[in-house]
């Protein structure tokens, strides 16, 4: 199964430092890179931006933007759109904010039948509601 990964992890793995990392921040890392390995990793150019915002260091940018460009961006359409917005409907009609780039990673999701890895815990919220998977 592919599994599409959310800016939080990614951010681990790219932006903090390894001695900085708890334990389970460490775990995290690990299973990145396993992923990475096995080729199951999904980029979409949403969290891509997102990992890429507000480093002020123009040393930094570049290396996390080089050490992404490995991850081509998986392509989007309407059907994605379409279906984020419906996650979005569906959540808000439970009381549930959800973002829009949230409920995109949840619609792409949904359409590849890909897992979301996360350490963001809205997605715990979501997945009460929307028939997503998230990877352990």
């Amino acid at each position: 199964m592919k599994v599409l990964v959310d800016t939080p992890v990614w951010s681990l793995a790219l932006r903090r430092k390894r001695g900085a990392l708890s334990p389970a921040e460490r775990a995290a890392v690990l299973g990145l890179r396993e992923l990475i390995t096995a080729g199951r990793v999904i980029l979409i150019g949403p969290v891509r931006q997102e990992i890429l915002s507000g480093i002020e260091d123009s040393a930094a940018f570049e290396r996390i933007r080089d050490q992404l460009a490995e991850f081509p961006n998986e392509p989007l359409d309407r059907a994605d759109d379409e279906e984020a917005a419906r996650c979005f409907n569906r959540l808000a009609a439970r009381g549930i904010a959800g973002s829009s780039t949230d409920t995109l990673i949840c619609a792409v999701a949904l359409n590849r039948q890909a897992a979301i890895f996360t350490r963001d815990r809205d997605f715990e919220r979501y997945r009460a509601v929307l028939p997503i998977t998230l990877h352990a």
